[in-house]
């Protein structure tokens, strides 16, 4: 079983820019992982907001009974989280990790267009390497 179910990538307005499915249970469809990106990115801008200190960045950091939702913003306002089992460790680092892949891959790349859906095949081999590479120290698989 992996560490990670599902990783989200929205831009600044909200937009699902990618979506990668790891082995969760139930499969979601398009417009599931749509609502779902829009639902979460509603949620971290509202608890800016409602956050009583100053400062705050939203909600990094979700725990449920059967799965924990992990979230990084970059300075753009680009959102990377996932979804993964409770418990697992390290995820602050690797979306780090991602985040660093992204804009080596995606930003760099002359052809994509900001704001827009995320297709490069080059981003999409690292991501698989680096999930991998994940899984391997967590799980010792």
């Amino acid at each position: 079983m992996a560490a990670i179910y599902n990783l989200f990538i929205i831009n600044k307005s909200g937009g699902l820019i990618f979506y990668k499915d790891y082995g969760s249970a139930g499969r979601m469809d398009t417009n599931d992982s749509l609502r779902l990106a829009s639902l979460w990115h509603s949620m971290h801008a509202i608890s800016q907001q409602l956050s009583p200190t100053i400062g705050c960045f939203g909600i990094e950091l979700l725990q449920a009974d059967n799965f924990d939702l992990h979230c990084f913003q970059s300075l753009t306002g680009t959102k990377f989280f996932v979804v993964c089992e409770p418990g697992a460790q390290h995820m602050e680092g690797l979306l780090k990790v991602i985040y660093e892949l992204y804009t080596d891959f995606v930003l760099k790349n002359p052809f994509y267009e900001m704001e827009m859906p995320i297709r490069c095949e080059l981003f999409d081999i690292h991501l698989s390497q680096a999930i991998q590479k994940d899984r391997v120290v967590l799980l010792g698989r």
